[in-house]
């Protein structure tokens, strides 16, 4: 396919840039896509960063299983889909760009069908998440609270993966205010049932999975009403066809290395959490830490936002032929990177002192999120940047270049050095030694990430 080849037009640039008039219509055009881009992934993923938040006040232990199972299922399997269903920006963006609208429905029901039997493994993995995570080495009792979680989440995976592929399928045709409505209206509903289920009855931590679980049913229903009675989608979307039941091994050759691109990055902080749990203190180590990651991966669905801006820019207009195009939408969406990054990372320095109550009313877990949000900071203006050329990638269909090079960064560098400061050099064990002594000092989970 040409994502895989390459358009044949030539990359064709004016030797003097873009014209002023292209640059602004560009903006334009991102704009327009990128607010409401970022409103819905903000809105979808505070999902589950509301139930964390709900959890937090029943307590330290709750919290720690809580947050251990949100990092065991966004591992093994979140990341997966939405990796998978990312190979929609290709299919489906370059398809609307050549103006085969047929297409874009028969690509969204054949990723519907692929991920839908991905999920049946993942149920499985996810109903043994106790066992595993104490193979693992973690804390038993964390474990023990963690299966809990995970275990009424299970019903929410398949709603996740069919919800994934209608966003993907409404984002390439650039239709996003209704995809900004459903996701408010669910995360609205989602606090008074994440509210009821915690506090209102026994559940407790089980409560808080089941609610954002019915949140993401709620959520894929809305639009896929939206999407079958809709005028707007009359082209794209038509009917049911067996036509969706071929060629999908294209999809999965496709959806390999763009799941791969996706989890390689997710697993990588997400396994920051596991290696907090094997530190003194777990309990305290591993809730600060997946604090600091649950807001970390807050400001990066912003970056999720434009990175699916630039994707859906890229594959448009390589599909219509205008290759010079995505070329400068490539140059427009990293400015606003920057610029972005910037603004976030004096908006966390500004609120660092108090974003930890919003999670715990512990004083010592306050204090440690606050030191840790200074190197967040950093990190989120990287990894903002990298996560927005991802999207570029997807919309070129170069998934396995990005791959490639997220194995090697993350993998043969980041995690090492983590795993060296920490556990070998002892720099958490000295930290430590530091508190009893009652000095201001540094939290082991801050070298570890």
């Amino acid at each position: 396919m040409e994502a895989e080849h390459g358009n044949s037009s030539p990359l064709i640039v004016k030797q003097n840039g873009f014209s002023k008039e292209e640059i602004v219509e560009e903006v334009k055009k991102q704009i327009w896509l990128a607010g409401p881009l970022v409103s819905v992934n903000l809105l979808q993923f505070s999902l589950q960063l509301i139930s964390i938040m709900f959890v937090g006040h029943l307590g330290e232990l709750p919290l720690s299983g809580a947050s251990m199972a949100n990092s065991f299922t966004s591992v093994t399997g979140i990341s997966l889909l939405m990796g998978m269903s990312s190979a929609l920006d290709t299919f489906c963006g370059q398809s609307y760009g050549a103006k085969q609208y047929h297409m874009l429905g028969i690509h969204m029901q054949r990723a519907m069908i692929i991920l839908s039997l991905v999920c049946i493994p993942l149920a499985v993995i996810w109903a043994n998440t106790g066992p595993i995570l104490k193979f693992l080495g973690q804390d038993p009792s964390i474990s023990d609270e963690a299966v809990h979680y995970a275990m009424y989440f299970i019903p929410g995976v398949f709603a996740y993966g069919l919800l994934q592929c209608v966003v993907r399928f409404l984002q390439t045709q650039s239709i996003v205010i209704p995809m900004v409505l459903c996701a408010g209206l669910t995360t609205l509903i989602h606090v008074v049932v994440c509210w009821i289920l915690v506090f209102k009855t026994e559940l407790g931590v089980k409560g808080a999975a089941l609610a954002s679980s019915i949140s993401y049913w709620i959520n894929f229903l809305f639009l896929a009403l939206y999407v079958k009675f809709s005028p707007t989608c009359a082209k794209t979307w038509t009917r049911l066809s067996k036509e969706a039941l071929k060629d999908m091994l294209a999809f999965v050759r496709l959806a390999i290395p763009s799941a791969i691109m996706v989890c390689l990055e997710m697993w990588s902080f997400e396994l920051m959490v596991l290696l907090s749990g094997l530190l003194p203190n777990s309990q305290l180590e591993t809730s600060v830490l997946s604090i600091c990651l649950n807001t970390s991966a807050t400001v990066w669905m912003i970056s999720i936002g434009l990175s699916g801006t630039v994707s859906t820019r890229i594959a448009n207009e390589l599909g219509a032929g205008h290759p010079q195009i995505a070329h400068l939408a490539l140059h427009v969406v990293l400015a606003v990177t920057v610029i972005k990054g910037i603004v976030l990372g004096l908006i966390i320095l500004l609120l660092r002192n108090v974003w930890g109550y919003a999670y715990s009313n512990e004083t010592e877990v306050v204090r440690y999120i606050a030191i840790m949000m200074l190197l967040l900071a950093t990190s989120n203006f990287i990894d903002g940047l990298q996560c927005v050329l991802s999207g570029a990638l997807r919309g070129f269909g170069w998934q396995k270049i990005g791959a490639i090079i997220n194995l090697g960064s993350y993998y043969f560098v980041g995690i090492p050095c983590a795993v060296l400061m920490a556990f070998v050099l002892h720099i958490g064990g000295k930290a430590k030694k530091a508190q009893e002594r009652g000095e201001e000092t540094i939290l082991p989970g801050e070298i570890v990430y």
